[in-house]
């Protein structure tokens, strides 16, 4: 399934329910942030060593439906906001790319702003 057959499946979904008019954008907002939160539980006081154990044990059905649900209520925001959010994550993603060069990101966490005061 390419991005536009999931907004379209996305919208069709809450239009046959007529859930458009509780799709406010600030709603859908709010929805997807709780939904962050459920995936943030997923692995909150885990041990990052754990966290292969919790997925093989059952959690990857869980981890899977709650990426669903934030993918689902990302999809929408951006879609009630006519944002074209394959577009914007291309942009960010050059965006990024100049922020981050291969010869002075890879392999560390630092900032772009540390690695832009960096000597080349």
């Amino acid at each position: 399934m390419d991005f536009e057959q999931l907004r379209y499946q996305v919208a069709a979904f809450a239009q046959d329910r007529d859930w458009d008019q509780f799709h406010s954008v600030r709603n859908l907002i709010l929805a997807l942030v709780g939904e962050v939160g459920e995936l943030a539980e997923i692995v909150q006081w885990t041990s990052d060593d754990k966290i292969d154990e919790l997925l093989k044990s059952g959690g990857r059905e869980r981890l899977a439906q709650e990426l669903a649900d934030v993918l689902i209520y990302l999809v929408r925001v951006a879609d009630k906001s006519q944002v074209d959010l394959a577009k914007a994550v291309s942009d960010k993603l050059a965006e990024n790319d100049a922020k981050y060069p291969k010869d002075k990101a890879r392999g560390n966490a630092k900032k772009y702003t540390e690695l832009r005061d960096e000597a080349p």
